[in-house]
């Protein structure tokens, strides 16, 4: 079990992610005594930060940027006890591309660790093989990309199975930040690698 103001969170995203996916869990949690680091891959539009896609403003508009506090390769699911995948289109249809991000959602499965999704970020899930046999939801447009990973959608704020954490949208934050504290409450939740 571990107090969420001694737990160690690690939020894995790269340009494009949908900025109050990232946002509003990081200021949440560190309002809750989290610390909280930021890890992206090495090349992103600025050396050093990663940018959101803030359709909300414009339609082509690069929201706010974000420090990174660790490069993608230094990441380790052992220094953390939960990791969070923002959402938007972009970032987690770029990080699927990532051998190293892949094998660091694996890693926070294989050991127990809470691996917490939003909205497009599932897609990660489907590619690091965590979603079969799964109760899982997601935004609305990939139901059927989980759906056909094995997964049962349910159109719900947010769904937990076995530690691993997913939500909708953006209007599901409050109870996706609520579950993430929860789950990384109650401690380690097993292997949960596809057998």
């Amino acid at each position: 079990m571990t107090d969420i103001r001694q737990a160690r969170i690690l939020v894995l995203a790269t340009d494009g992610f949908e900025q109050s996916e990232l946002l509003v869990p990081v200021e949440q949690l560190r309002a809750k005594g989290a610390t909280v680091h930021v890890a992206a891959p090495e090349k992103t539009r600025e050396p050093g930060h990663i940018t959101a896609w803030n359709g909300e403003a414009q339609p082509e508009d690069w929201g706010e940027k974000v420090k990174v506090d660790r490069k993608l390769a230094e990441a380790k699911a052992e220094d953390y006890d939960a990791i969070v995948l923002p959402g938007g289109q972009i970032n987690p249809d770029k990080l699927r591309l990532e051998p190293q991000a892949i094998a660091l959602i694996q890693s926070f499965a294989a050991s127990g660790k809470v691996v917490a999704a939003i909205c497009h970020a599932p897609w990660l899930l489907v590619e690091a093989g965590l979603a079969k046999g799964r109760r899982m939801t997601s935004f609305a447009s990939i139901k059927t990309d989980v759906e056909n990973a094995g997964a049962t959608w349910l159109d719900e704020q947010v769904v937990t199975d076995h530690g691993i954490v997913t939500s909708r949208s953006p209007k599901d934050l409050d109870a996706f930040v609520a579950k993430i504290v929860e789950e990384v409450g109650e401690g380690s939740h097993g292997d949960r690698r596809a057998a």
